[in-house]
């Protein structure tokens, strides 16, 4: 292992912006130790450090592997573009910002994916380690290369750059993998990762008979007239389908048990606490949704514990309770009211990042504002009743006026409304109904307050892969662009309201990535050649550089955006699996085309998508029925000044067998 880069990286950091970003010494970081039988993983976030420092799924595994004894975890982000320049300049690697050591000495590099539009820096950071970026130029003393997160449920665009790819929860597999690395390393010596009679190659063999990873070396793409024939196994004991990994028990995993503290501004600078995984609202477009299925509840014992100690270890004095939707959390109520009313935290402000309208509550309101009042956002998705069925997304007007509503009379005075656009049948009375549910937001604000204020912010819809929508051809960018016109145009003198939007180009390149195959890889190491590296960052994304890269590797941007995909292509991704069935998300892409929505399954019949099988979950529910009123959820008081009603628990056990009951209409929705 070599010495620390520290001395000379020092020297280089009153030359950049932010220095603080790579120099550690957070509190809750730790020191290591590294040595023979130890296997080292740095663990990797492909942008900067104010990003990805919060990234919870990152700081988990850094606190799982350096509690065993044959592991030792440390952590990297990308650095800013003047860092990089003095890096390459001085001909220094990317190192840990733990330790500062050389990524190059570590056994695996693996990196957090959530976002495609990081790919480049994900080559980027590969190279500055001083590794070859393609996989197969790697010697066998090379770190591994490892990717997770949500964007890996189709890794085939970068699948030429990586070893290994994590489907799933990373929590158990992380050690599946650290002891084959640890034997594989007791029987090669010296090397890393050949042994006498072995090659690297032969390593990777082994990583893909390990549940939820999926080396893409030993599987072959067979084409036929531009479209994929198929993708199968090289060799007869490698799976012919990666399945992903679950957790079972979200109890069993109470982390981060010590948050880092940065020493420097970060963005969601406060305690995190995951109360939930997975969600079973099954909206259409949301590919979290469906790939963490099923639910899984933290205790609430669990929850009180986490927040309750992570609060006076980290001395922040505010705690978001993490989830696909927060509010749907059973005794969601009793656990913010207890985090308020804690004898050493009556100034803590409780933020819930993902709220669904008919599950916000005028008793969560109150419960919320006796701390601090933070924004609000709510995420109604679509301008009008007809998109969000198509979408799944069964939220009424009457159910957002009553949350907002709620919102105001406890009083809040502003809010933000998330919207996508371009959605599959979107029309423009679809659009301008956005603009509609703003205003008469506004209004329900001015019964309270002189001057509320609404943001609406509007995303260009992506398709992802493991939806329903994976076979739904993108909007152009002439199309998205001129429905933010329409919206522009209609908000322009309204009062109280502001739009913002995300950059239609942006939404192409993420279009590309999304739901491209290997062809792709080239293009993203064409962009990356060319200095596109933080396109995540609008001062750096560069679309002609995208379409460049596109047209120079012969790469059709309608064939891979545009276009629909039929029911019989072969699609990228089909050789992993989410837990979803193939079938199932074909029907709710014909359900969706038909304006019908489907309840929450907690409420009626399995519809036997898959995702619970061989799992036996329970799933919390509310009460024992769905409200009479038709909103999905919670009996939520929508005249914004009722009675909180009362939460019961009761659980629905599925065991993921078809019961030839609710197979598809769920109960209680129109046809």
């Amino acid at each position: 292992m070599s010495a620390s880069l520290w001395p000379r990286l020092e020297n280089l950091l009153p030359q950049v912006q932010k220095p603080a970003r790579y120099i550690g010494c957070e509190q809750g970081a730790q020191t290591p130790t590294h040595g023979p039988g130890i296997v080292s993983w740095l663990l990797t976030y492909p942008d900067t450090y104010e990003i990805g420092l919060p990234n919870q799924g990152l700081q988990i595994l850094y606190e799982i592997l350096n509690e065993r004894d044959d592991a030792a975890a440390e952590r990297a982000y990308s650095p800013w573009t003047d860092l990089e320049a003095l890096l390459r300049r001085d001909r220094l690697p990317l190192f840990s910002v733990d330790t500062h050591r050389p990524a190059g000495d570590f056994d695996v590099i693996a990196f957090n994916l959530s976002a495609e539009l990081t790919y480049t820096n994900l080559l980027n950071c590969i190279d500055l380690a001083g590794v070859p970026i393609h996989a197969d130029s790697r010697a066998d003393d090379d770190p591994l290369i490892g990717v997770g997160g949500h964007c890996t449920y189709n890794p085939e665009p970068i699948a030429e750059f990586v070893d290994f790819v994590v489907l799933g929860d990373g929590e158990e597999v992380v050690g599946e993998i650290t002891e084959l690395l640890r034997d594989w390393k007791r029987l090669c010596g010296s090397k890393r990762t050949g042994r006498p009679g072995g090659a690297r190659s032969s390593l990777l063999r082994e990583l893909s008979k390990i549940a939820g990873v999926y080396v893409p070396s030993v599987y072959q793409v067979a084409y036929s007239g531009g479209f994929i024939a198929e993708v199968v196994p090289r060799y007869g004991d490698v799976p012919a389908t990666v399945e992903k990994r679950t957790v079972a028990d979200l109890g069993d995993w109470p982390y981060p048990r010590n948050q880092l503290v940065p020493l420097t501004e970060v963005v969601h600078d406060r305690l995190s606490v995951e109360v939930f995984r997975g969600c079973t609202r099954g909206c259409r477009f949301c590919q979290a949704g469906m790939i963490t299925r099923p639910v899984r509840e933290r205790p609430a014992e669990q929850v009180r514990a986490m927040i309750s100690d992570g609060l006076t270890r980290t001395g922040y004095d505010e705690v978001a309770l993490t989830s696909l939707s927060t509010a749907d959390f059973s005794g969601i109520e009793q656990v913010i009211g207890e985090t308020v009313s804690d004898a050493g935290c009556d100034q803590v402000s409780v933020a819930l990042p993902s709220l669904r309208v008919d599950a916000f509550t005028v008793g969560i309101a109150a419960q919320i504002q006796r701390a601090r009042r933070t924004g609000l956002t709510f995420a109604p998705e679509a301008g009008s009743w007809r998109m969000r069925q198509v979408i799944n997304k069964l939220i009424r007007e009457e159910d957002l006026y009553g949350a907002v509503e709620s919102a105001y009379s406890q009083g809040w005075r502003r809010m933000k409304l998330y919207f996508l656009t371009g959605l599959p049948t979107e029309t423009d009375e679809d659009t301008l109904g956005i603009a509609e549910l703003a205003r008469n937001c506004v209004a329900l604000g001015r019964s309270h307050h002189s001057s509320p204020s609404v943001t609406v912010s509007v995303g260009g819809f992506v398709p992802k892969p493991f939806t329903p929508f994976q076979w739904f051809g993108q909007n152009t960018v002439t199309e998205l662009s001129r429905k933010i016109g329409l919206l522009r145009d209609d908000l322009r003198r309204t009062p109280g309201v502001q739009l913002k939007w995300h950059d239609p180009k942006a939404t192409l390149a993420e279009g590309i990535t999304s739901r491209g195959d290997r062809r792709l890889g080239p293009v993203i190491e064409y962009v990356w050649r060319k200095g596109g590296t933080f396109q995540e960052w609008s001062e750096h994304f560069n679309y002609d550089l995208w379409l460049e890269a596109m047209a120079v590797n012969g790469c059709d941007v309608d064939w891979y955006v545009h276009r629909h995909r039929t029911q019989d292509e072969v699609l990228a991704w089909d050789h992993l699996s989410a837990g979803l069935h193939k079938d199932f998300l074909w029907q709710d892409w014909r359900d969706s085309l038909n304006e019908l929505g489907l309840e929450d399954c907690r409420w009626i019949p399995c519809y036997d998508c898959g995702a619970c099988t061989g799992y036996g979950i329970e799933h919390v529910v509310a009460s024992a029925s769905p409200p009479a009123g038709g909103s999905q959820g919670t009996g939520v008081d929508l005249s914004g000044g009722g009675a909180v009603p009362v939460v019961l628990a009761q659980r629905h056990r599925h065991s993921g067998a078809r019961n030839g009951v609710g197979t598809r209409r769920g109960a209680g929705v129109a046809s």
